[in-house]
């Protein structure tokens, strides 16, 4: 039963300081990234992961992507008219992978080594056409909130008028609606709106589709049989 299942983070856990040298955990089919012992990435995730990077890039442009894990976004995101694309990456083993993917891509790749806290101070106001948030969350205090940090501190500024952000926290979402909600639409709503509004965005801005999808049995962090596609356009 997925009620005994041992919650992703124990209390007070906190791995930030670990992160950037711990392991990548790429296993051998590459269907999974580990790191620390905690589910990262699965590529079950792939037709969400595109749908994710269909609105990052639809407004062509310049494109940051925070979160590269197994590159499922990052490839899709290739693949549409953009002119240049921004990864931050904090842990060294995937960054080696990004760098490595990066030669091969038709577009000019900007690779950005470390924590997005740290990096995405320096980046320039209205610079960005499009924005993909994706990354892991690193500690039980920021697990279901580590996404607003960023959206309400930098999103907001770093994109040009008419630029438009999108993001997910399934650590987050999938707990979210394993304990709390049983409407992917409600979750949303209740507890995701809020802080965008807060973050200088307009509610008339803020849409979302959902696609149905069936998770693996042993997923750890995620069982609803949806999931959430957010596109937040700036004016």
């Amino acid at each position: 039963m997925a009620s005994t299942a041992q919650p992703i983070f124990s209390s007070g856990e906190d791995c930030k300081a670990a992160w950037h040298d711990a392991n990548a955990g790429y296993n051998e089919t590459d269907t999974h990234l580990e790191i620390m012992g905690k589910p990262v990435m699965e590529r079950w995730e792939t037709p969400y992961m595109h749908s994710l990077s269909t609105v990052a890039a639809s407004k062509g442009g310049r494109v940051l992507e925070i979160g590269f894990g197994m590159a499922i976004a990052a490839t899709k995101l290739e693949s549409f008219p953009i002119e240049e694309h921004w990864i931050i990456e904090c842990n060294d083993g995937v960054f080696a992978r990004l760098e490595n993917w990066a030669k091969s891509q038709p577009h000019k790749i900007v690779p950005l080594k470390g924590l997005w806290e740290d990096v995405v101070p320096t980046l320039p106001d209205n610079h960005f056409d499009g924005i993909l948030y994706d990354t892991y969350p690193l500690s039980e205090e920021t697990w279901h909130t580590h996404q607003f940090d960023f959206i309400k501190g930098h999103a907001h500024r770093m994109l040009k008028a008419g630029g438009v952000l999108t993001y997910c926290n399934l650590t987050s979402w999938g707990e979210l609606l394993k304990s709390k909600y049983d409407n992917i639409d409600k979750m949303f709503e209740e507890t995701q709106v809020p802080h965008l509004v807060q973050a200088g965005f307009k509610k008339e801005n803020i849409s979302t589709t959902s696609m149905d999808i069936v998770p693996p049995s042993d997923c750890k962090y995620y069982s609803f049989n949806k999931m959430i596609t957010p596109t937040i356009v700036k004016e």
